[in-house]
């Protein structure tokens, strides 16, 4: 096997925990803001139930195909052409996905901290932890989250709990007016953040307790869930309204923390979580990249393919939108559409035409101990 670490089910959830929350924490109230209004804190609700899908269809999948990624797996159901056709596809995407959450952390970096800082310097310095990451292999980047994720959590508690004085609970007052629809559609966005649940069909044929896969799953999707609608009720309570028109709204509300004279600028502390949250999320998605592509050329070690991948990431991050208002545009409109053929269609397609072809070996198997009766 390409990859000889072994990690557990719930180093896997910690792993997927940040691979959703890191960036979505940032942008998604702003995004279904847009669509649900003041009932954006229902959009992470109804967003989540693509999570659990996606976790019961890769799960199910794998039980099909042991010890086998999605890459290869595409493969035996599809035949050799057409699956490696479908599996550089899907790594492509993966690559572009990657490229663009690189961007946006480099993007936000530079726009709120380090403004005289060039945007490749920022790139460059957090991919080049993450290429040490990924040569270290799995065991490593769980260790890396079961160490983080905690802390990350925590903070978060803490932040949310040191914002309650500046909320106003009549901002998302009346309830339902325009009826449920609108929140479903701002779960749009919001699902497509979920979907990163398909990543861990990269997890699955490593762990040591997979019998413990699904459950760790689906309580990864309960947590990231929980922590997105807290953060989204949070901020409509503080802006209202205007939650929508608010580039980063969860910075801005963080900004209103001011206890006594002495816990004030907490957002430095939102800026290093989220830091430790993204770097899980990139290197994860690095990760995928290069051991699906070192699967899908049939490499018996991945490791030779990190730093060539890595200065793929770069080019890819450069090219990925001219400018910011682009960018911005291909998250909130284009994105959501892509990663779900990705991540929600194309594992349904698998899963269903392995099922489709399971009961026509059993029907012709059927038939061929019948014949000799």
């Amino acid at each position: 096997m390409i990859e000889k670490g072994k990690i557990s089910a719930l180093q896997m959830a910690m792993i997927m925990y940040p691979v959703v929350v890191a960036t979505g924490d940032l942008i998604i109230p702003a995004f279904s803001a847009k669509f649900a209004k003041r009932d954006v804190w229902l959009s992470p609700v109804w967003g989540s139930l693509m999570g659990f899908l996606i976790v019961y269809i890769v799960y199910r999948l794998h039980k099909l195909y042991p010890k086998r990624t999605l890459v290869q797996y595409v493969e035996q159901i599809f035949g050799r052409i057409p699956g490696k056709v479908i599996g550089i596809a899907y790594l492509f995407f993966i690559l572009h996905g990657n490229s663009t959450i690189i961007r946006q952390y480099g993007g936000f970096i530079t726009d709120v901290f380090l403004r005289t800082t060039p945007t490749i310097v920022v790139i460059g310095s957090m991919l080049l932890v993450c290429s040490f990451a990924v040569r270290g292999g799995l065991e490593v980047i769980a260790r890396c989250a079961q160490l983080f994720v905690p802390l990350v959590m925590l903070t978060w508690i803490l932040i949310l709990v040191l914002l309650i004085p500046d909320m106003e609970t009549k901002n998302m007052l009346p309830i339902l007016a325009k009826g449920i629809m609108p929140s479903i559609q701002g779960a749009i966005p919001t699902s497509s953040w979920f979907a990163h649940f398909v990543l861990i069909n990269f997890m699955l044929p490593f762990l040591t307790d997979l019998k413990k896969g699904v459950k760790w799953g689906m309580i990864s999707v309960c947590a990231c869930m929980l922590t997105l609608t807290l953060i989204t009720i949070s901020t409509l309570f503080i802006f209202g309204d205007i939650t929508s028109q608010l580039t980063y709204p969860v910075m801005m509300a963080i900004k209103y923390i001011y206890v006594g004279t002495f816990i004030e600028h907490v957002e430095s502390i939102m800026m290093a979580i989220w830091v430790i949250g993204t770097f899980i999320k990139i290197t994860m998605l690095y990760y995928a990249f290069v051991l699906g592509i070192s699967q899908w050329l049939n490499l018996s070690d991945y490791r030779p393919m990190v730093f060539p991948s890595g200065f793929l990431l770069v080019v890819f991050t450069i090219w990925v939108a001219p400018d910011a208002q682009e960018f911005f545009r291909y998250l909130g409109i284009y994105l959501p559409f892509v990663k779900l053929t990705f991540e929600i269609a194309l594992p349904v397609m698998l899963l269903l035409t392995a099922l489709l072809q399971k009961r026509f070996r059993e029907i012709r198997n059927g038939k061929r101990d019948v014949g000799p009766l």
